[in-house]
């Protein structure tokens, strides 16, 4: 269902996420990506890999791009827009930590789930967004308290490198963020979109 030639990823984008890590608001949206091969669908494992001792969830908003675009005003990318998706942007939050940036913590294969569905028609701008572990709620937000809207974050991206159909734009987690481990079931519900579940493995 997913095959984007790249996956771009904003950091930072709530305002109580943002609080919450005590980080100053950013005047600009905080770019970072992801490779292809980190996605998975709904129902599939994340995998737990033995380089971490600190796995953890982000349950964001993911935006399908619809068609080649570069330079797209934010009231033009509406119209450039596919659909959306729940995303989970799995992190190992301590090579994150020791790294001092983000590519390792955020590429090993299966840290980017997606689904259950791509929806249309619904408002990106006002969107309750949930993320259970284990039946728990853990994250319990809304897309309104974004610093950046989705039309905004598009027109950034697409000023910077050309977006391609079926691109992946994931928008920010809210605050909330915290540990999985194995055996967890994880849950991110957006409304108007579904449920993504995925479990936590161990890699074999």
């Amino acid at each position: 269902m997913f095959k984007p030639s790249k996956i771009i990823a904003i950091g930072l984008n709530y305002h109580d996420h943002a609080k919450e890590m005590k980080m100053p608001i950013p005047d600009t949206p905080v770019m970072f990506m992801k490779p292809p091969t980190a996605v998975i669908n709904n129902g599939d494992n994340i995998i737990y890999p033995p380089q971490t001792k600190n796995l953890q969830y982000e349950g964001e908003l993911a935006v399908i791009i619809k068609d080649k675009i570069r330079n797209v005003s934010k009231d033009e990318a509406a119209k450039h827009i596919k659909g959306y998706t729940c995303c989970n942007d799995v992190t190992a939050r301590d090579l994150q930590y020791l790294d001092g940036q983000w590519t390792r913590a955020k590429s090993f294969d299966t840290f980017c789930p997606l689904g259950p569905k791509i929806a249309k028609n619904i408002d990106p701008l006002n969107l309750k967004i949930t993320t259970k572990v284990n039946g728990i709620i853990r994250q319990d937000s809304n897309t309104k308290n974004m610093i950046f809207n989705v039309y905004e974050i598009v027109s950034f991206v697409s000023s910077v490198m050309t977006l391609l159909p079926d691109d992946i734009i994931t928008t920010g987690t809210p605050a909330g963020i915290g540990p999985m481990n194995v055996g967890d079931m994880v849950e991110v519900e957006i409304e108007g979109i579904g449920i993504l579940e995925n479990k936590i493995v161990k890699k074999k």
